[in-house]
């Protein structure tokens, strides 16, 4: 009797246990198309590491992945919003209007051969992927190739719009591209981000100004006569030291960093011109508008101090992000359907070899998805541009684990791991998800109207208001002579 009774009480859970629910034919389509793109993400993915070109100077990358968006069907604009390096590939008609975001720049400096350990690029570049933004743009135009191919074979009705958004880590891409209006129209957005983890973001990251001061002075010669000059170098030092006496009376939650670009030439010419480059945050807007304010008396007085004139540009600024609950919950549905990066030991020893090379606990790389916690998560440290467009349409974004835990971000290390063949396989699981959510976004009128909703709660129906002037034209660097 007792045999039978356990019996019994070991296969009761069993017959109740719910069946998992069947992927919609459409969904299932679009999860097979992102994982026959494999390959070819793997290829975008290495050609943009290999490029590693910084914010505003993308032109191969902005190329690559137009031209295989317009391979593909794709109807492109180049050139939006005045940047030569931003694009928007557009396929279908009418509602709804759905969009995927798409970066690729790198950081200066930071290149490194992909090996677990310090050494410098052979082909002798010195920028690199520090952010895995060539995992980002891959992944992303996997994800929309998917979808549009769905939706062609499956007759689903609406827009995709695929936006190549340059120049994110400066916050001037989307940010530009959002105050032209090339995000007006939207129902959705969706994007991701290379990270050490697999989740739905779930904070809102910090408000930012990026913002320069140039310094005017005299020169003078620096042993013979310096009386009869006036030093821009002096008046940077005074403001970055009077910036530094500011962090103790702002709060814990503001950051301002800075490097000084120009400081002069030699040391026996009083600097006539000198210029200090500064981004300020906080976790939300008006927080960091007021830092802001307070920096620019500090630089006012600087110029006085030390008898200069001086100017001040605000290059650009964005939000802190707007969650949008439905998204959020629906992307993560389908994080949990595709399931993390399947690592192989490969990719597992080189991330452990690189924590060890850093002296940090060798864990690899995750191969766990975090939970989405009921509320928003505490706010990080980092800025990004993709803010403004969660202003403008509800937007949802996942990191997906490219890096070994606990890597520095935005250093070489992380520049390396991003470059190995294996690191596209968490660029894949971007796209199938990215694409599985588009999925759900066309076919699922109720989730569209709950997000829709969602945001305008949120900002209590208020209009979006680009932090940076209207008519202010983006900082493109000049083209090089040939």
């Amino acid at each position: 009797m007792r045999l039978a009774l356990s019996l019994i009480l070991v296969a009761a859970p069993l017959s109740e246990a719910p069946a998992a629910a069947p992927v919609p034919k459409a969904k299932a389509a679009a999860l097979a198309e992102a994982e026959r793109l494999g390959p070819e993400i793997g290829r975008m993915a290495a050609e943009l590491w290999a490029y590693s070109e910084t914010a505003l100077k993308e032109g191969r990358s902005a190329a690559l992945l137009a031209g295989i968006l317009e391979k593909e069907g794709f109807a492109v604009q180049r050139g939006a919003a005045g940047l030569p390096t931003a694009f928007v590939a557009t396929f279908g008609s009418g509602s709804p209007v759905i969009g995927v975001l798409a970066e690729f720049d790198a950081l200066p400096g930071i290149g490194n051969e992909a090996v677990p350990r310090l050494e410098p690029r052979r082909d002798g570049v010195k920028d690199g992927q520090g952010c895995g933004h060539n995992l980002f743009g891959a992944g992303s135009v996997g994800a929309g190739i998917a979808l549009k191919r769905v939706m062609q074979a499956q007759g689903l009705r609406g827009t995709l719009k695929v936006f190549g958004t340059p120049a994110e880590e400066t916050l001037v891409g989307k940010t530009y591209m959002a105050r032209d209006g090339l995000f007006d129209g939207l129902d959705a957005a969706l994007d991701w981000h290379p990270d050490t983890k697999n989740e739905v973001l779930n904070n809102t990251g910090q408000a930012n100004n990026n913002f320069s001061v140039e310094f005017f002075g005299k020169a003078a010669h620096g042993a013979f006569d310096p009386w009869n000059g006036r030093s821009a170098l002096d008046a940077v030092e005074l403001m970055t030291h009077a910036v530094n006496m500011m962090r103790e009376h702002v709060p814990p939650s503001a950051r301002m960093h800075y490097v000084i670009p120009s400081g002069g030439d030699v040391p026996n010419v009083v600097p006539a011109y000198a210029r200090v480059w500064f981004f300020v945050r906080d976790s939300d807007r008006a927080s960091t508008e007021r830092h802001y304010e307070w920096l620019q008396q500090i630089a006012a007085a600087a110029a006085q101090a030390t008898q200069t004139t001086h100017k001040l540009t605000l290059t650009t600024g964005v939000h802190e992000y707007q969650l949008n609950r439905p998204l959020q919950e629906a992307m993560k549905r389908n994080l949990d359907l595709v399931g993390p990066p399947a690592w192989g030991e490969e990719e597992q020893r080189f991330a452990r070899e690189m924590q060890a090379f850093l002296k940090l606990p060798e864990k690899g790389l995750s191969s766990a998805i975090e939970p989405l916690a009921a509320t928003p998560e505490p706010v990080e440290g980092g800025s990004t541009d993709t803010a403004e467009v969660s202003y403008l349409t509800p937007t949802s974004s996942l990191n997906v684990a490219t890096a070994g835990l606990g890597l520095p971000w935005h250093s070489w290390s992380t520049a390396a791991s991003h470059g190995i063949p294996g690191a596209s396989k968490a660029s894949v699981v971007a796209a199938k998800v990215l694409a599985a959510t588009g999925v759900d976004l066309l076919t699922d009128p109720a989730l569209l109207a709950s997000a829709q909703a969602f945001l305008k709660k949120k900002t209590e129906g208020r209009p979006y208001r680009s932090p940076i002037p209207e008519g202010q034209k983006p900082p493109v660097p000049p083209r090089p002579e040939r």
